[in-house]
């Protein structure tokens, strides 16, 4: 039997809109190894370049000497994320977002409705509050590595495939990584 208190507690939260309780709600704990920590990494790494590792879900910003910054990442499920070689080419800071057509055309229930795109700072705009845009050349792979509104997602796979990290690390990294850095996703 629900108690009076019970009840009462229940129906004052049914009638606070949805986004009143999403800023209630408590922030996801991200295990420890997913947070930002100096790392040592192979000394013939020079500094100032990204290396992401997917099957282990981890950033390396190289600091040189045989130390990298290592952050927690999210990336894309199975089959859809970049791997190779590019440059960060361009950054924004709460950048717009508009889904790809291939990404309407898999999964239209999702993507369709936002086929216009969402203006940065947008609560639902998944590259978060900053953006990483990682190019070929000069051809741009639509791949990115950015922030995300979702930071409970850090540590799985299951996104169209960028890089993403906590709105806060992502803030860190993009005020130290200068356009033309190189970075490797393996």
């Amino acid at each position: 039997m629900i108690s009076r208190r019970a009840f009462l507690l229940a129906a004052s939260a049914a009638s606070l809109p949805i986004p009143a309780l999403a800023k209630t709600a408590k922030k996801p704990k991200i295990p420890a190894r997913l947070m930002p920590q100096q790392v040592s990494v192979t000394s013939s790494l020079p500094a100032g370049q990204i290396h992401v590792r997917l099957e282990d879900h981890y950033l390396y910003w190289t600091l040189g000497n045989g130390k990298a910054m290592r952050y927690g990442i999210a990336a894309g499920a199975e089959g859809r994320n970049f791997k190779g070689t590019a440059r960060v080419a361009r950054k924004a800071e709460w950048p717009s977002w508009t889904p790809t057509a291939s990404m309407i055309r898999a999964e239209p229930q999702v993507y369709a409705k936002w086929s216009g795109g969402l203006p940065g700072g947008h609560e639902k705009n998944p590259l978060g509050a900053r953006a990483l845009y990682l190019y070929q050349g000069n051809r741009d792979t639509l791949y990115r590595i950015h922030g995300t509104p979702q930071p409970w997602t850090i540590g799985r796979s299951f996104s169209s495939g960028c890089i993403r990290l906590q709105n806060e690390h992502v803030k860190v990294l993009y005020s130290q990584v200068p356009i033309g850095t190189r970075v490797f996703v393996s």
